[in-house]
């Protein structure tokens, strides 16, 4: 699979999954048994985002066995609602507050850690690393599930986009967690079985299962591009913003939501795929190293010129993923809206012009 040969992606068939699948009912509690087994594993050794890789390694592990997953379209859509909403909860008034007050700081951080990781993904398509655009989808820096979720629609191999966004999130969520330990000494994560049992509010329960139906629904009338997630996700961060409503995400829709994603990208992985992600895997890792050093180095220039203090820095430079990172500034005494308006601003950005400039980069570099 070279950049020469890129597989050409059906927009239609990428941005979602066939409308009914064939998996037997045994086949599929096989994996349901799987994936839990997986997420407790990935839970004790301390890794983040459990809940989505966990799912997702077991549909590879089937995939690779020759077993054949369809993940029916209706949930997997609105699995990416329900994500969709997700990041929408983060987008606050205090965050617009903090970007409009230092949006030129915003803008000068956004920028340098993006066209980092396109130069870095560049490199990696011109050595045939990886196939053209899918290179430099797997290279965006942040939400890695809407990158991987958005990339199949713009014509880029969702399976290794994927391999190498959630490779990047486990080892910057580690070296970022790892930082902050030895700078406070903090360790996080004492509120996970509180928030598995504790109650819903039911009235903005509700409120945010009609958004996602509602934004699913108009999201896969309207075409747009990984649209079941993009629409939630527009129209849930206004209506945070203004007030209008509270979106209440339990942990045990998240877990489904991210099982249904994890089955669906999993699933797209056969042997092949697998075996060139084995091959790539040492230049990928090489990559994200370098693309830490480059952003600890952005984060020194935020220090020096802006006063920012270096931990919160850090963090707000820091490569994805926005979830884990807010985990870990919440346990730190860093400035949370700094790093989280840091983190928001550079996903919107890459979501807006994300394919614009992958496409650019591709046909001026000739990919």
């Amino acid at each position: 699979m070279t950049a020469e040969h890129e597989p050409q992606t059906d927009p239609a068939h990428a941005a979602s999954l066939p409308e009914s699948g064939k998996t037997s009912f045994h086949l599929w509690a096989a994996l349901a048994c799987v994936s839990a087994v997986f997420v407790c594993l990935i839970e004790l050794i301390g890794l983040p985002a459990a809940l989505l890789l966990g799912p997702m390694l077991a549909a590879i592990l089937f995939s690779g066995l020759g077993h054949k997953i369809e993940v029916p379209k209706l949930p997997f859509n609105l699995a990416q609602g329900v994500i969709g909403c997700l990041i929408a909860r983060t987008i606050t008034w205090p965050i617009v507050q903090e970007v409009s007050a230092d949006w030129m700081i915003f803008v000068t951080g956004v920028l340098s850690v993006v066209f980092a990781a396109v130069g870095l993904g560049w490199v990696l398509a011109k050595l045939k690393v990886l196939p053209g655009t899918t290179a430099i989808w797997g290279s965006f820096p942040g939400a890695a599930t809407v990158m991987t979720l958005m990339s199949g629609s713009f014509g880029a191999d969702m399976r290794l986009v994927a391999f190498m966004q959630y490779t990047r999130v486990v080892i910057v969520t580690i070296v970022a967690a790892t930082i902050a330990k030895i700078w406070t000494g903090a360790t996080g994560g004492e509120t996970v079985m509180i928030a598995w049992l504790s109650e819903p509010r039911w009235g903005p329960l509700f409120q945010t299962l009609v958004m996602v139906i509602g934004g699913v629904f108009l999201g896969r009338w309207s075409r747009l591009p990984a649209g079941a997630m993009i629409v939630p996700v527009l129209l849930g961060s206004l209506l945070n913003v203004l007030g209008v409503i509270e979106i209440e995400l339990p942990q045990i829709l998240l877990a489904i939501s991210y099982a249904f994603v994890g089955w669906g990208i999993g699933s797209r992985f056969d042997r092949e795929v697998i075996r060139h992600a084995g091959r790539a895997l040492p230049r990928v890792l090489a990559s994200i190293l370098a693309l830490i050093i480059v952003c600890g180095f952005f984060a020194a220039l935020l220090v020096v010129f802006v006063g920012i203090d270096p931990l919160t820095a850090y963090l707000a430079t820091s490569p994805g993923g926005a979830d884990a990172v807010a985990i870990i500034s919440a346990s730190t005494d860093v400035n949370v809206a700094f790093v989280m308006s840091m983190q928001i601003a550079r996903f919107f950005f890459v979501m807006a012009l994300g394919p614009m400039l992958a496409r650019f980069v591709a046909i001026r570099s000739h990919l």
